[in-house]
């Protein structure tokens, strides 16, 4: 059973907390490389999501993405590495969509912050 709820703060929230625990993030990945969208927030802006519980992710595997595998990376290789490289390529951050595809967008320096 899914923790996500219709509060994108709450899940945010959920996502620090659960992959700070886990030590793993989820998404999904492709042959030709790891699912990002156009932002809902921001024109001119691709979001990448990511989950903080593997059944999350696998709920979205599904349709239009149904050619993707969950794959999980590992906490401080996403912290240390994604996200800096996302900042520099100027894409952000879903975090822990629901199944309404609604989740914060955020920064990928700012997510790095909720991590110290």
């Amino acid at each position: 059973m899914s923790k996500l709820t219709a509060d994108i703060e709450a899940n945010l929230e959920l996502f620090v907390q659960e992959t700070k625990q886990s030590k793993l993030v989820w998404g999904l990945k492709n042959v030709d490389g790891w699912l990002a969208c156009d932002s809902s927030e921001f024109e001119e802006s691709e979001v990448m999501p990511f989950w903080s519980s593997k059944e999350d992710a696998q709920k979205h595997n599904v349709e239009e993405w149904s050619d993707f595998e969950v794959l999980e990376i590992p906490l401080d290789i996403f912290v240390e590495d994604w996200l800096i490289t996302l900042s520099e390529d100027g894409v952000l951050i879903g975090t822990n969509w629901n199944e309404q595809l609604e989740g914060k967008e955020v920064e990928p320096s700012d997510l790095a912050k909720l991590y110290l």
